[in-house]
């Protein structure tokens, strides 16, 4: 007698029957007699051959594992020249398969999702080598691949410690917000190679200041426009206050010193933001060290022409530029080492640092990509293997927005 229960993605089956044994549920089913072409002859055919029980793996069903006990039917040619026999077609389960077709979706969809291969596969009640097996057919099957940059992308590094290199690198792009390439280090002749087989179409590359990404752009791409990503070239600033605090508050006192060092915070915050015990504390060191001083009134000229520069990039870069002179200037008259260095750098990286502000483009979503795939990577506990690291990377952002199975 057969069951009255219907389940999502087994209505074209007849349930015999189903019960719970050891916390596995058990579901015994088959499919109803119809007509089948016979794959020699073509001759269609309704005569049952035998039957064969297969034991599927298969998704769990009322939060208990479960395991369909499928009666395969074999038909027989009734040809009577043929007389082949053959498996009937269902949608079940794949041929030579023993897990049912919607518990690899939901493999799939957990690989994309999925903390690392040993927990998908403690869940799943299988073993990580065949959940590492399954990803890369999924891998192969759903990704991806970028034929052709777009005009505008950006590179940036970060540390991956797959294949044998501590660091990758990412390319995207800025506009659409996707990623794009992982590439398996950072050496300049692996980008170099990379951009000049797919960058034709490029014109334009934010990065950070690297000079191998900047020598490698220019020899694969003819020299595009190059903007430097604002985070990168602020922080040189940033560092140069920090340096100058650091040789100052040696001269404080233990108690002084330690707080000072506790309180760096308040040194790299706008002064408008600072509550009133933190501008407190700002002044007191300000108060102990001319020198602490005289870096903070930098660092804070360089924020007013920084928040200038977001706002004339667009229309005034005449005005712009004649500002950061003033800035060089005043660092010049400050005669602060650090302060010196930094600039320095602004000279030789102004071109690209200017066109920042003049595309109002930086590489603010590409660091938050490297946080999620620092991320994935600590979850995973590292990856060995470069190919799989890079798949488990792209399909999640690509599939990141998917909440249903995986087609």
């Amino acid at each position: 007698m057969h069951s009255n229960i219907s389940l999502p993605g087994l209505e074209e089956f007849r349930i015999k029957k189903s019960k719970e044994q050891a916390g596995v549920f058990h579901i015994h089913l088959e499919l109803g007699i119809k007509s089948h072409e016979c794959p020699e002859c073509h001759a269609e055919t309704e005569k049952v051959h035998d039957y064969r029980i297969q034991k599927i793996q298969h998704t769990k069903i009322f939060a208990r594992e479960t395991r369909i006990f499928y009666a395969k039917r074999r038909y027989r040619c009734s040809a009577s020249a043929c007389g082949k026999r053959f498996y009937e077609q269902n949608s079940l389960v794949s041929r030579y398969q023993r897990q049912s077709k919607a518990f690899k979706q939901a493999v799939a969809l957990e690989l994309i999702h999925g903390k690392n291969f040993r927990d998908i596969a403690l869940r799943f009640n299988t073993s990580p080598t065949t959940i590492m097996r399954r990803f890369d057919e999924v891998g192969a099957s759903l990704l991806e691949e970028t034929k052709t940059l777009p005009p505008i992308i950006a590179i940036d590094e970060y540390k991956g410690d797959a294949g044998g290199e501590k660091y990758q690198t990412l390319i995207a792009d800025p506009i659409k917000r996707t990623p794009l390439e992982i590439l398996p280090d950072r050496k300049k002749e692996t980008v170099k190679a990379y951009l000049k087989k797919h960058g034709q179409q490029v014109d334009m590359v934010v990065m950070d200041m690297s000079p191998s990404f900047k020598a490698a752009v220019d020899q694969a791409l003819g020299k595009p426009i190059v903007v430097a990503d604002r985070f990168h070239f602020c922080r040189y600033i940033n560092w140069a206050l920090e340096r100058v605090k650091r040789e100052e508050q040696k001269t404080f006192s233990t108690y002084d010193r330690k707080k000072c060092k506790r309180m760096k915070h308040v040194f790299h915050k706008k002064k408008e933001h600072l509550s009133e015990k933190q501008h407190w504390y700002l002044m007191r060191y300000l108060n102990l060290s001319e020198g602490l001083r005289k870096a903070y009134d930098l660092k804070e000229a360089y924020r007013i022409w920084f928040e200038e520069a977001k706002t004339l990039g667009y229309t005034d870069l005449s005005t712009l530029k004649e500002h950061l002179y003033d800035f060089y200037e005043r660092v010049r008259t400050a005669e602060i080492p650090a302060f010196t260095k930094a600039i320095e750098t602004f000279k030789n990286w102004q071109k690209e640092i200017l066109n920042s502000f003049a595309f109002d483009l930086h590489n603010g979503y590409i660091e938050g990509m490297n946080n999620q795939t620092k991320v994935i990577k600590r979850n995973a506990f590292g990856f060995r293997r470069f190919d799989r690291f890079r798949l488990k990377i792209l399909l999640h952002h690509q599939y990141k927005h998917i909440n249903t199975r995986v087609l």
